[in-house]
């Protein structure tokens, strides 16, 4: 009986790669070092918005999803003029509606997550146990298993109805402050905090002190005004709260001074010019500060273009994002590596503020490399691993291993990781440029781990498929395939500077200067039906060829010979 073949898996197409847009603003920090009669003031000031804001926030949710002419933006506004000002009261409707906006668009994801997860259950369930489907969908191993998956999918799909209500009725759930936080509130023992630790972070969150810019305002922003010569801070007190004020027309000077060190220049060539920019004043109560960030849009420049990256010729940084390291590889134009590969140590553990910061440590490394090493731009996977998060074990494997693959999976920073390479090495001047992140791993490691290791001089320097990875990752930005070129031959240990290096595209070949590949079965002249070492270019001819004559060189020379200077 014949054994039956499996069949192939079918690739999938995969994307072109492309260029990641520029930041499209810039936001700066400075700290606020306030008294104790500027702090009461500025509560009070931030909590009396915040209020009216929220107030706004449920009614945008009570209108729901309907046309931008329909949201009685300008009824709402002159309401919230009466207690605070004109100005204010824009802040607060324009804060509404992008908070309304940015809830809707979660609940649009998290349906398309909840149906996927759904799908990709059902599939599974509609296939006997222990058997696979003609399509290749496999059932679940036994009935405990399968009992339970059809548990999981009633409570999905119960979650899907329920947010599937909210958008057809446009009303998404919002908690301003942040759920997470709301949730802490009945688990401070866990949380290790008191409830007035809790109190205190909870009020911090919900206060509204934030003003827009305004072009052709006293240096672009009246609500919240500073003064770039003396660095003096001053806001415009809400109606109800104009008898704290100590400045003219019913302002507040705050005692201290900022001076945003960081991206200074370009923040006074915009103030000088009263060109807009957003102020927002926020309490740290983890740390008892305030801070004062100043943001504004910068003019979208347009990126080169991977092809434009390629024909100027210039050199490109491969990177590798893994769960604890950053691996790296310089390519030249050709796609062919060059120099020594390169690990990052990524460290993700502990809070927020320090993951943040050494992921912003690993980039600056990456772009220090790509400076030092000549490169026009770095390589990424544009990686999202969204669809996966959310079918969860049915794409990600089972047990013991599967949990943990998906635990690596969801620390990886993804998209933090994006958007801050994107803004660093943009104010760096570098490209950053994103491919299709399939079969990078498996194609780099099989076609490039053993070439790159040999080409290493470093005998400590180990290449990991993980930089191999990153040489692929490479290759696919300048437009190559991963796989190497069929017919080069690996380096010389001895000769490496012998060979040639631009082997990812064909070089012209002279006429006369090698013969013909030949078969068992073509004739050649004087009869012979099989190759022999006097066929072949020398430097040393064999007795046979001083016996018999070889051929006689007549055009160019390339290759080995060229370089030994024969």
């Amino acid at each position: 009986m014949a054994r039956r073949r499996g069949r192939r898996r079918e690739l999938r197409v995969l994307a072109a790669p492309f260029t990641v847009a520029a930041p499209s603003g810039a936001r700066i920090r400075d700290r606020l070092r306030l008294e104790s009669a500027d702090e009461k003031v500025l509560r009070l000031v931030g909590e009396h918005l915040g209020r009216h804001q929220r107030a706004d926030l449920a009614e945008r949710v009570r209108i729901g999803q309907v046309a931008a002419k329909d949201t009685r933006r300008a009824e709402r506004k002159r309401k919230l003029t009466m207690v605070s000002s004109s100005r204010w009261a824009g802040a607060m409707t324009r804060a509404s509606e992008d908070q309304y906006q940015l809830s809707m668009r979660c609940l649009y994801d998290e349906r398309a997550g909840l149906r996927r997860a759904v799908g990709a259950i059902g599939r599974r369930l509609a296939v006997p146990c222990g058997m696979r489907s003609g399509n290749g969908v496999r059932g679940y191993a036994d009935q405990n298993e399968r009992a339970q998956k059809q548990r999981r999918m009633q409570v999905l799909q119960a979650r899907l109805a329920v947010v599937e209500r909210k958008t057809a009725a446009g009303r998404p759930s919002v908690t301003v402050g942040g759920r997470r936080l709301a949730r802490v509130r009945h688990h401070l023992a866990d949380a290790q905090l008191t409830e007035a630790e809790w109190r205190e972070r909870w009020e911090a969150t919900r206060l509204f002190l934030t003003a827009d810019g305004e072009s052709g305002a006293p240096h672009g922003n009246y609500t919240i005004t500073v003064n770039p010569g003396d660095g003096t801070v001053s806001l415009v007190l809400p109606e109800p709260l104009r008898h704290l004020a100590n400045a003219h027309r019913g302002r507040y000077r705050l005692s201290c001074t900022v001076r945003f060190s960081h991206g200074r220049g370009e923040w006074l060539d915009r103030v000088s010019a009263d060109r807009a920019v957003r102020y927002d004043i926020v309490r740290d109560p983890a740390r008892g500060r305030w801070y004062l960030d100043a943001s504004w849009t910068v003019e979208t420049a347009v990126p080169p273009t991977p092809d434009e990256i390629k024909t100027r010729g210039a050199r490109l940084l491969g990177v590798d994002l893994n769960a604890d390291h950053l691996a790296a590889c310089v390519l030249d134009t050709h796609g062919n590596p060059i120099g020594e590969p390169v690990t990052v140590p990524l460290d993700l553990t502990g809070p927020a503020a320090t993951r943040d910061g050494r992921l912003r440590a690993a980039i600056s490394q990456l772009i220090t490399l790509a400076r030092q090493r000549g490169c026009a731009g770095i390589a990424i996977e544009d990686l999202g691993f969204a669809e996966a998060r959310a079918t969860g074990r049915e794409t990600m494997g089972r047990g013991r291993r599967g949990k943990r693959f998906r635990r690596t999976v969801a620390g990886i920073p993804t998209a933090r990781f994006r958007e801050r390479l994107r803004g660093m090495a943009y104010h760096a001047g570098l490209v950053v440029l994103a491919v299709d992140p399939a079969y990078t791993s498996r194609w780099g490691a099989q076609h490039w781990t053993q070439p790159f290791q040999h080409q290493s001089t470093k005998k400590k320097t180990r290449a990991t498929r993980h930089h191999a990875a990153a040489v692929a990752i490479g290759r696919r930005a300048l437009g190559h395939g991963i796989r190497r070129r069929p017919g080069v031959t690996a380096h010389h240990r001895r000769m490496v500077e012998w060979r040639a290096t631009g082997q990812a595209v064909p070089l012209p070949r002279a006429r006369g200067t090698a013969s013909p590949p030949r078969t068992s079965g073509t004739p050649v002249r004087d009869g012979k039906t099989r190759p022999c070492r006097g066929d072949q270019l020398a430097l040393f001819p064999d007795p046979q060829d001083r016996l018999e004559g070889h051929w006689t060189i007549t055009g160019p020379v390339y290759g080995l010979l060229a370089s030994a200077g024969q």
